[in-house]
């Protein structure tokens, strides 16, 4: 009997535990992920702005030693991330396998002209700067239309403050949650051990002496728990790189390194203060009152 009273109690324990670790695996998977996403706010931002294209139509009479130093200067402008030239028939090849037909054969002649596509650095991408860049392109001779998507580039704009503010606003909202999770299922952890608590108080164990071990153990369930949560954000992290790769994850290694030690360090931050608390407050208890 009492073998079977022993094995019914490990396995209760046990069952706690892992209820403990489970818990604040999953609160600070949850935490890292939307910690990976605030940090990377301006990454994905600028990887979207970085997408908008200016493109540069030429005259048919524009000479090739124009276009060849119009290519260069645009390359080497603070401004550009990437200067493509795109000859006419290029350019009708790809617009006849858009549409699945070829358009030149039934006008009898190639109405595009040929261009530079200008992608711009992220920095650069507002309303204000494009126009003046597309301005000074425009004044140039040889230079028939250049073209941009201006509605595309203003909601661009507007969507990305947007989203980054009300990722922060989530990311508050969630931290408190997640603080308030771990600190209620330690608090159910040592709701159950109350009555040893009060019995250790009551031969006479000083508070700091009662609470040590309760706090040590948390702390290493808190531990436990974190490295779950950093092996799954690591297998998240190399899933984004991996189908995602323009976004660079690993390249900035160092915010990953910040991220990964402040989910560990938040994991036993908040294991050592639920536990502190919770166990203070039973200590403080009266023993009638341990029965509500």
């Amino acid at each position: 009997m009492s073998q079977y009273i022993e094995r019914y109690q490990r396995r209760k324990l046990i069952s706690s535990y892992f209820s403990v670790v489970l818990s604040i695996a999953l609160v600070l998977f949850l935490l890292g992920t939307l910690g990976l996403l605030v940090l990377n706010t301006k990454k994905l931002a600028d990887h979207f702005k970085e997408q908008i294209t200016i493109s540069v139509f030429l005259k048919d009479n524009a000479k090739p030693v124009e276009i060849d130093q119009l290519q260069k200067s645009l390359t080497l402008a603070e401004y550009t991330k990437s200067a493509d030239y795109i000859s006419k028939e290029d350019a009708a090849e790809q617009y006849s396998e858009d549409i699945g037909e070829n358009f030149v054969e039934f006008l009898g002649y190639n109405p595009l002209k040929n261009s530079i596509d200008v992608h711009l650095k992220a920095d650069y991408v507002s309303p204000e700067q494009i126009a003046e860049i597309a301005e000074d392109l425009a004044a140039k001779t040889y230079v028939d239309e250049v073209s941009y998507d201006k509605p595309l580039i203003s909601l661009l704009n507007d969507n990305a403050r947007k989203i980054s503010l009300w990722i922060l606003v989530a990311s508050a909202v969630f931290t408190v949650i997640a603080v308030l999770l771990i600190n209620s299922s330690i608090r159910l952890s040592i709701y159950s051990k109350r009555f040893i608590i009060k019995t250790m108080q009551m031969v006479g164990a000083t508070k700091t002496f009662i609470r040590r071990p309760f706090i040590w153990q948390n702390i290493k369930l808190g531990m436990v728990g974190a490295a779950v949560a950093l092996i799954s954000l690591g297998i998240l992290v190399y899933y984004i790189n991996k189908n995602f790769p323009e976004l660079n994850l690993l390249q900035d290694y160092m915010v990953l390194i910040f991220l990964f030690v402040g989910v560990f360090g938040l994991g036993v931050l908040i294991s050592w203060a639920s536990t502190h608390f919770a166990t203070q407050r039973f200590l403080n208890l009266r023993t009638d009152d341990l029965y509500y």
